[in-house]
């Protein structure tokens, strides 16, 4: 049986929700809020764990050369970019909180769920060393401590905001919008 031109009842993608026809299914909102408390809670935690054990430390290698721990509190953005604009990081870090909270009512796909709570996880982690952490609120200064070579000195934090950035372009080129539909009907 098809619902309307081409489009089955029941699709043979294992990842399809059936839709209620209103945005935002409270089970994958709940989805969306799972995965934003773990990681942020993760972030958070290892941040903790990484300024008690880290500080005055220097670089404490793990796997040899290829990975290691090293704490630094970075003003900036990526790559300490921007480290004379931590108060306007925090107001950007801030609306870009409202927009994903806006864009979670509509979610309609699981992995739409998981991006945007990992986004969500990673905005607030480091929002959360921006108001809380020296030197002041809204100008603090975010914990970094995992270190690759060749690569600046990152958290969990900057890890979840690349893995939901991955996830919502791998979403976009596969034609899924935020609410699960794919070119006009239903999809995940």
């Amino acid at each position: 049986m098809q619902a309307a031109r081409g489009a089955s009842l029941n699709s043979s993608d294992p990842e399809t929700i059936p839709r209620t026809g209103t945005p935002g299914q409270p089970r994958l909102w709940t989805t969306f809020l799972l995965v934003a408390s773990a990681l942020y809670a993760l972030d958070v935690t290892t941040k903790i764990i990484a300024v008690e054990r880290l500080s005055g430390q220097g670089t404490v290698e793990v796997f040899g050369k290829w990975f290691g721990l090293h704490l630094t509190r970075n003003p900036g953005a990526a790559f300490s970019t921007g480290t004379s604009y931590t108060l306007l990081l925090s107001m950007l870090s801030i609306a870009a909180v409202v927009v994903v909270l806006h864009f979670s009512r509509k979610i309609g796909s699981r992995w739409w769920a998981f991006g945007l709570g990992a986004l969500l996880a990673g905005i607030l982690g480091n929002l959360t060393d921006r108001i809380f952490r020296d030197p002041s609120p809204f100008r603090g200064h975010v914990i970094d401590f995992l270190q690759l070579p060749n690569w600046p000195i990152f958290n969990v934090a900057d890890i979840c905001i690349n893995v939901a950035a991955g996830v919502i372009i791998l979403q976009a080129v596969r034609g899924i919008a935020v609410d699960g539909t794919r070119h006009g009907r239903t999809s995940e």
